[in-house]
């Protein structure tokens, strides 16, 4: 904990403070070995030791292994958390966009408050629940041609994709667990309908390009229910039906079959 907010007071020098000064002026939310080497026109190996220096003396925080942010001259300790953790997501495993429940809030097509960021990333993980300074994410690994239907957005500077609206809902077919599970992709999706950010249209081609046949099933089944007007919507589903029978949410006991959908689906669900 520092007592003192003076870069002097922690022994770090004038040219250190030149040095970090530079840093923080090239780098915008987080600091990679990296990035600091490139703006100090450093060797990464020394640019790693004055970085893990910086982090000791209390002046930057670690959020992994070579990954760092700047602490505030006002905080009581360099354990803090990240401004933006969509931030730490875009610098920890892009190419990689934001989705699902955690895209949902952002266009405003839920009102529950998920406290975990849930990220869609072509790498290979490990931990797929991993807490990072204090933040939740939920990773799921997408292939090279499903970073599709995203668009940027700018968190303190910092270029993010964030799945479009449309894509949003196409994710949450794809798997309802993306959702949240299937109670609240449904409020999702009557949201979606009754929003500005309809367009069903699109709908079909991000569900055509996916390239997963159940998202037609579980879109035309749930329109049927929510839209019955939507008829265009539900007829294009209906002429995109796979061979097969498939769950309504994988995750829940589905013992009846709705056989037009060729779905499973969970009690009550079939009146």
């Amino acid at each position: 904990m520092r007592t003192e907010y003076t870069m002097d007071s922690l022994g770090l020098g004038k040219g250190s403070r030149l040095r970090l000064a530079e840093v923080l002026r090239h780098t915008k939310g987080t600091i990679s070995v990296q990035q600091a080497a490139e703006a100090l026109k450093l060797r990464p190996n020394k640019t790693a030791k004055m970085l893990a220096r910086w982090a000791e003396q209390g002046w930057l925080s670690r959020v992994r292994r070579g990954l760092y942010i700047p602490v505030p001259l006002e905080a009581r300790s360099s354990d803090i958390s990240p401004e933006d953790p969509w931030i730490i997501a875009e610098q920890i495993y892009r190419p990689c966009y934001i989705g699902g429940w955690s895209a949902a809030e952002h266009w405003h097509l839920t009102e529950q408050i998920f406290r975990t960021v849930l990220v869609m990333t072509t790498r290979g993980v490990r931990d797929r629940n991993p807490h990072i300074k204090g933040i939740h994410f939920r990773v799921r690994t997408v292939s090279q041609d499903a970073l599709f239907g995203t668009k940027p957005v700018w968190r303190a500077q910092v270029r993010v994709q964030v799945a479009d609206p449309s894509r949003t809902i196409i994710d949450l077919m794809d798997d309802p667990a993306l959702g949240g599970g299937l109670r609240s992709t449904i409020d999702i999706f009557q949201n979606y309908l009754n929003s500005e950010h309809k367009n069903l249209d699109l709908l079909i081609a991000c569900a055509e390009r996916l390239g997963n046949k159940t998202v037609f099933k579980r879109l035309g089944f749930l329109t049927e229910r929510l839209a019955p007007a939507e008829e265009n919507l539900i007829e294009a589903c209906r002429t995109r039906l796979s061979k097969g029978n498939s769950k309504l949410d994988p995750d829940l006991p589905s013992p009846r079959l709705v056989t037009s959908w060729k779905l499973w689906v969970p009690e009550g669900w079939t009146k």
